[in-house]
């Protein structure tokens, strides 16, 4: 016996994209299900980025889902470069008057998931034999398993939440997608520490050896992170080896030597750049990671997958509430441009902070681009006109 559920969007993945897509959708009077193959206690505890741009707070602050955030984000002005043994801070707030808030991305969707079961609406964690239909017609169907009963739930539209390998993103017809992309030949190395942060605000140190990053979650709890080659085994890198090389990579004349402490959590991230265009066919749209990938340097996936919920969410809106399909055929083009602005931001600082070859050239010519930004009002103001939040595409219309 399968369980027939109607409703008129079916999202696909509660990450931040499809639960801020189903709140908007909410205060909007649609109706929406979303379907979630981790467990609740996975997603809550599942650690991403902790930057957030000022244009994602204020859509938040319209939403009525920042109270928290508020009480317990840090709040930075810019961030620090190192380089030449030299510390430098960008202070972006002084050009534009806003700021980037630090606050763990599992506390954004722990906001997210309470609200979600305070509307009473549904949301299905521990989904198996999760399933995409027909997505070339005007009534999609997604199938999957939960709670030992087989679903199946009829739509208007499916959003694609679930990420890079999700299974929304494998129902695409290759024929009609583009998918660009480059791979960078080294990894991010990180670790969570209880350690108290090197600065008070997040530090990229840019070495002739490759880059190390400081940032925090709270006064004695930090994240760094170091250059390292893609193919590195987490195996050959003790605590007393990430510390060394952290501290090596971060010495400098004017500021005490980074401390050391507990290694609680480590990781290894590969960078890539993934854009697929376009980013929906017939009654399904990719959100967030389903569409693309930044790299972690400049910490854009999160507020791009909140960017692109916003888009959709003023197309579904604008449809429901005239039958106006202008906005929501045009979703692809019009958050492409946001997530290309974020692509060559992350591919700058990507290719001027890390080392990309072995030779003086190469590190002279990061020098020289280093030295513009930490010389220049104009290009300070450019870096932090994106680092803060460039405006979402469409605005927010309860």
């Amino acid at each position: 016996m399968i369980d027939d559920i109607r409703t008129q969007v079916a999202i696909v993945g509660a990450g931040p994209a499809g639960l801020t897509l189903a709140h908007m959708l909410h205060l909007q009077g649609i109706d929406t299900v979303i379907i979630e193959q981790q467990s609740e206690s996975y997603v809550r505890a599942r650690i991403r980025a902790g930057v957030i741009e000022q244009t994602t707070v204020d859509l938040l602050d319209e939403i009525g889902l920042s109270d928290r955030l508020h009480r317990q984000a840090m709040v930075h002005n810019g961030f620090y470069l190192r380089f030449d043994r030299t510390t430098h801070h960008l202070d972006f707030h002084r050009h534009l008057g806003r700021h980037a808030f630090v606050y763990g991305q599992s506390e954004l969707v722990a906001d997210l998931i309470d609200a979600r079961h305070t509307t009473g609406r549904p949301l299905h964690f521990d989904a198996t034999d999760v399933r995409v239909h027909e997505t070339g017609t005007d009534r999609p169907v997604v199938e999957f398993v939960a709670d030992g009963s087989a679903q199946r739930v009829r739509a208007d539209f499916v959003a694609g939440c679930d990420g890079f390998h999700g299974i929304c993103r494998q129902t695409l017809d290759r024929g009609r997608t583009a998918v660009m992309e480059r791979t960078h030949p080294f990894a991010w190395l990180g670790i969570l520490a209880r350690t108290t942060p090197v600065t008070d605000e997040g530090m990229y140190c840019a070495h002739p050896d490759g880059l190390s990053v400081h940032s925090m979650r709270g006064p004695h709890l930090t994240r760094q992170y170091l250059q390292v080659p893609a193919d590195t085994d987490l195996g050959a890198w003790p605590d007393d080896r990430i510390w060394r090389e952290l501290r090596r990579r971060s010495a400098a004349d004017d500021h005490p030597e980074l401390e050391t402490g507990e290694i609680i959590e480590r990781s290894l991230a590969p960078l890539r750049s993934v854009v697929t265009d376009p980013m929906q066919q017939g009654s399904l749209f990719l959100l967030g990671d389903a569409a693309h990938i930044v790299p972690p340097t400049g910490a854009k996936g999160l507020n791009l997958a909140i960017s692109d919920a916003c888009v959709l969410s003023h197309g579904l809106g604008l449809y429901y509430a005239t039958g106006d399909r202008t906005y929501l055929d045009r979703y692809g083009e019009t958050a492409l441009p946001r997530v290309w602005q974020a692509q060559a931001f992350s591919w700058n600082l990507t290719t001027t902070l890390h080392r990309l070859g072995d030779d003086q050239f190469d590190w002279q010519l990061r020098r020289a681009r280093l030295k513009r930004w930490t010389g220049s009002i104009d290009e300070e103001r450019a870096l932090g006109e994106i680092y803060l939040g460039l405006p979402f595409p469409t605005p927010w219309r309860p």
